[in-house]
């Protein structure tokens, strides 16, 4: 399932786009304020974000900057404003795309599906060194050799590669790979999780090159560490 967040305050519009767009394999979640979307957006794991610019209660600027800080998810602003510095702006923090309202919902649904298309080549397969991880087929292997991963493993590694060299606090990993299950989970889980998957992947797991702690925040993976 494809999941695709809309921070938008015109519920018109929200409600438009997602009538437009929901088809077989899409599922959307609204949000109309930028404190909704910091909650969904810490709560789920999407694949795309549709944000706009001026909310009622901030700014989709600054909702933009704190995603880039856990996540290279493809974001696609949305601005009733045409000015130049605007889109520079958005560019620059780290949007993937940019339209102005008024637009065409032919024209939005062709671009979300080139940044769907873009992210689904990207966001499916891992490599680095002798690494090599393909989360579609569920194979993962290191110097050529299959490693079994667990449920939790899997979901660990995903989170971990999809933000690379971006470091993801505890909390954060714990609510993407847990929330969602019925059994409790104590707080020792993840670091379990996290001693596992250095055993499996790493060449001294007492010496870790990938799955790097960030003391006082939580763990990131580090990339072109050879």
């Amino acid at each position: 399932m494809t999941n695709i967040l809309i921070v938008e305050d015109d519920r018109t519009l929200s409600d438009g786009i997602v009538l437009a767009m929901k088809r077989e394999g899409l599922a959307f979640d609204q949000a109309y304020t930028f404190q909704e979307g910091m909650k969904h957006f810490a709560k789920e794991d999407y694949q795309m974000v549709l944000l706009d610019v001026n909310l009622p209660d901030g700014n989709g600027y600054e909702l933009l900057k704190a995603i880039r800080e856990t996540s290279q998810v493809p974001v696609l602003m949305l601005t009733a404003r045409d000015m130049e510095m605007d889109e520079v702006m958005g560019l620059e923090l780290g949007a993937d795309d940019y339209m102005t309202k008024p637009f065409s919902l032919a024209v939005l649904r062709a671009r979300m599906g080139s940044l769907l298309r873009r992210n689904l080549v990207s966001g499916n397969r891992f490599t680095e060194d002798s690494l090599s991880f393909d989360f579609e087929n569920l194979i993962f292997t290191r110097a050529g050799e299959e490693l079994y991963l667990s449920k939790g493993e899997q979901r660990l590694l995903r989170l971990l590669t999809k933000n690379a060299d971006h470091p993801m606090s505890r909390n954060l990993l714990v609510d993407r790979m847990w929330t969602d299950d019925a059994e409790y989970v104590d707080e020792n889980a993840l670091s379990v999780t996290i001693r596992r998957l250095r055993e499996k992947i790493e060449e001294d797991p007492s010496h870790p090159v990938y799955i790097q702690t960030v003391y006082g925040v939580g763990y990131i993976w580090k990339k072109g560490n050879k």
